[in-house]
């Protein structure tokens, strides 16, 4: 069980400090947007390389951009341990995926609400992490799509059948209303933005989290 805040819902101003408040956490979840394949626009490789020299964490990077065949290995390049790119975008997630692990890092897939899980169950031989989002990726602050917990389990029943060590994250919702259920789905990884910030005190609440991710599966 591990705990990705995600900086999308930290202070962009400060950074550095914003990381230093999550040291308790597992990582620092780096949401990469290019206004192209979601409405929104974030932070970039520079960003990526930046932080990478000064986080407490290691940086799980979420690839939210068109041309992840290309872009994923450099992001790995900048910094960071884990990257994650959608299936939506990749022209060949098993290439892409091998550039990824090629570099040195942790090679995730991530599936849109509407995308469905079976047609990629063969590739988790090339996997380390599958991200199934609970909400449409582009924005935080979004309600959790409980609907998506089937393919939570659908993921589980697949990574538990092929016995390999493939995490499975949620991203989109998740708090202490949430986190449970998605533990109880079969999801080992969790990315939390506002959940985690929002309090002034961010270590309590980290362990808040833990404690309720913790609970029975």
């Amino acid at each position: 069980m591990q705990l990705s805040p995600s900086i999308l819902a930290a202070d962009f101003a400060n950074l550095q400090r914003e990381l230093e408040r999550i040291r308790t956490a597992d990582w620092a979840h780096v949401d990469v947007m290019d206004a192209h394949f979601v409405p929104n626009l974030t932070l970039g490789l520079p960003v990526v390389e930046a932080l990478a020299r000064v986080s407490p964490v290691p940086l799980d990077c979420h690839l939210m951009i068109e041309d992840p065949d290309r872009w994923a290995p450099q992001y790995v390049e900048a910094g960071a341990r884990s990257v994650t790119f959608h299936v939506e975008a990749a022209g060949d997630v098993v290439a892409t995926a091998r550039a990824i692990r090629a570099a040195g890092a942790r090679a995730a897939i991530a599936l849109k609400p509407g995308t469905p899980f079976a047609p990629y169950a063969d590739l988790l031989a090339e996997l380390d992490m599958v991200l199934v989002m609970t909400v449409e990726p582009g924005f935080g602050g979004q309600a959790f799509m409980a609907e998506q917990l089937a393919k939570v389990r659908q993921v589980r029943e697949a990574v538990d059948r092929h016995g390999g060590e493939v995490w499975i994250q949620v991203d989109g919702g998740v708090g202490e209303d949430t986190i449970g259920q998605c533990a109880e789905a079969g999801a080992d990884v969790f990315v939390a933005g506002s959940a985690v910030y929002g309090p002034e005190d961010v270590a309590a609440q980290i362990a808040r989290l833990r404690q309720l991710m913790a609970g029975p599966r």
